[in-house]
């Protein structure tokens, strides 16, 4: 009675998961193919250059000055081409000002201008030089044009690879740029090609978020309306119910089918369609059952994890510099690190006000630019010299990191149990968090907590615990597949499609099974 019940159910509880089902394995099976699609990049990183002391010819202080600005809160050296310009935070909002470092002057429309800059170089590259291709200027330039004015011409006048159509700035996650890339603020910078390719960069780092061009477009859609069900989202949190209603019944489903399959035999009857059907299903979906399981499950507890859980909110530290207290001496600095340098910041801590000076690494990167691939950052080569008295701060990069992880946490500084630099991806600090090189910092409560500090932006990237981790790890190992990341990435991918594929091979030779089964019955009665 119990064997014939677990039958019934089993059939009942198959048919009402079996397009859901359907559809999820579809979309999963396809997500590999299409991340593998993805629109070919020249490089996700720009060249790292030394800063040309030449091209510097008035001190970050003269340039504030100059422009009544009495309080920066960050700043950096940018180029565009040949033209260098200190890039200064203005307000704890995003407002970047372009100011020349050689005659003071404010480049218009600078934050705009340097996005559609660097978005070139990272979907066509540089020259051989490390610069922009030779610029085609459709007006000669004047004797009388200044640096701000040949770079916008070096934008805006160049003719080789595609148009631009238009750059706009993106302060919140929509449809298209989506939680999950985590970078704000970023530009949209549309090219004018027929795969419609728009890149999403962030000025402020120089740094690449994603690329998007209609294939990529279409999919996302495809995915966000199969995979991820959001075409209920105007359900709300009601959405997760939904999803852990019917990976839950998947998983269930499974077992009882499990049970089935140890607690009977397959009858062999020659020539008879339905006993073939039944055998097919059988051992189809016996194998198919343990990735069921791992789908459904590690599906039910991801919903079930968001359903407490906020958007993922950046958090950063930020200090305001009165203009009048800086003194930015690059000959001094670079007297002291005794190397190129790469590019400067300014931060605080500790009551004291330092400059990261960043670094030309000794040893070349021969790392491919793909982060996907990669999975990987080299670290910075920074260092801390105290803005006051010239003097170099000790493992400089960790002390910030733990200032940074204190302030962000609101804890004693003193329960700090390790901090390490993460240069590389892993199950608890993956791709979808992004930002590399970070800090992690360890600490023995909550759960032992664990902070990732970015330095150079004084961003929290993650916090997370060991509550969190579990299920992490479950849907990392159990969904993606990433018990598979010893082989590389090209058979995890392989992996997760032989496990999507079966899933689909399991319903439909099932729903076969289940119309011949139908079919008799019918005529019986």
């Amino acid at each position: 009675m119990i064997r014939k019940n677990i039958y019934k159910w089993h059939r009942i509880c198959s048919l009402i998961i079996a397009i859901p089902v359907l559809l999820w394995a579809l979309s999963g099976f396809m997500h590999p193919i299409m991340t593998n699609l993805r629109p070919a990049m020249t490089t996700q990183s720009i060249p790292v250059e030394s800063v040309d002391s030449t091209k510097i010819k008035l001190s970050l202080q003269q340039v504030l000055k100059q422009n009544k600005i009495d309080s920066i809160y960050s700043t950096r050296l940018v180029h565009i081409d040949t033209n260098w310009f200190y890039q200064v935070k203005t307000s704890r909002k995003y407002n970047l000002l372009y100011i020349s470092t050689k005659n003071g002057n404010i480049l218009a429309k600078g934050d705009w201008l340097y996005a559609q800059y660097i978005a070139r170089l990272f979907l066509e590259g540089a020259s051989k030089k490390d610069k922009m291709p030779a610029m085609d200027m459709s007006m000669p330039m004047s004797d009388g044009m200044d640096c701000c004015g040949e770079a916008a011409s070096t934008v805006l006048n160049n003719k080789t690879g595609a148009p631009i159509e238009g750059a706009s700035l993106v302060t919140q996650f929509d449809e298209e740029y989506k939680t999950i890339y985590c970078l704000l603020p970023v530009y949209k910078v549309q090219f004018k090609r027929n795969d419609g390719i728009r890149l999403y960069v962030e000025p402020a780092q120089d740094r690449f978020a994603v690329a998007v061009d209609k294939n990529r477009a279409a999919f996302t859609k495809f995915f966000d309306l199969v995979h991820t069900w959001g075409w209920i989202n105007f359900l709300g949190k009601g959405r997760l119910f939904v999803e852990m209603f019917f990976t839950g019944l998947g998983f269930l489903t499974a077992l009882m089918g499990i049970y089935i399959f140890f607690a009977t035999k397959s009858k062999k009857v020659p020539g008879n369609p339905l006993i073939k059907a039944r055998r097919n299903h059988r051992y189809t979906a016996i194998i198919a059952s343990l990735f069921t399981l791992m789908f459904t499950f590690s599906g039910f507890y991801h919903a079930f994890s968001k359903l407490g859980g906020e958007e993922k909110e950046m958090k950063s530290v930020i200090h305001g510099f009165a203009a009048s207290s800086i003194n930015l001496d690059l000959n001094k600095l670079q007297t002291i690190v005794k190397k190129p340098i790469t590019n400067i910041g300014l931060v605080q801590f500790d009551g004291k006000t330092y400059w990261q000076v960043y670094l030309q690494s000794d040893q070349k990167s021969h790392k491919s630019k793909d982060l996907m691939k990669t999975m990987s950052a080299d670290a910075a080569l920074v260092t801390y010299i105290n803005a006051a008295d010239f003097s170099v701060l000790k493992n400089g990069d960790e002390q910030y990191a733990k200032s940074l992880a204190t302030q962000l946490s609101n804890t004693d500084p003193n329960k700090i149990v390790s901090a390490e630099l993460t240069t590389k991806f892993t199950d608890e600090y993956n791709f979808t968090d992004k930002r590399l090189p970070v800090w992690k910092i360890d600490y023995p409560f909550n759960h032992k907590q664990r902070l990732y500090i970015e330095t150079s932006t004084g961003v929290l990237a993650k916090n997370t615990n060991d509550a969190e981790l579990y299920e992490g790890y479950s849907f990392a190992l159990f969904h993606k597949h990433h018990y598979m990341d010893f082989a590389g990435k090209t058979i995890r991918d392989i992996s997760t499609m032989i496990g999507a594929a079966l899933q689909i091979m399991m319903i439909i030779i099932g729903l076969i099974f289940y119309f011949k089964w139908r079919k008799r019955k019918m005529k019986i009665t």
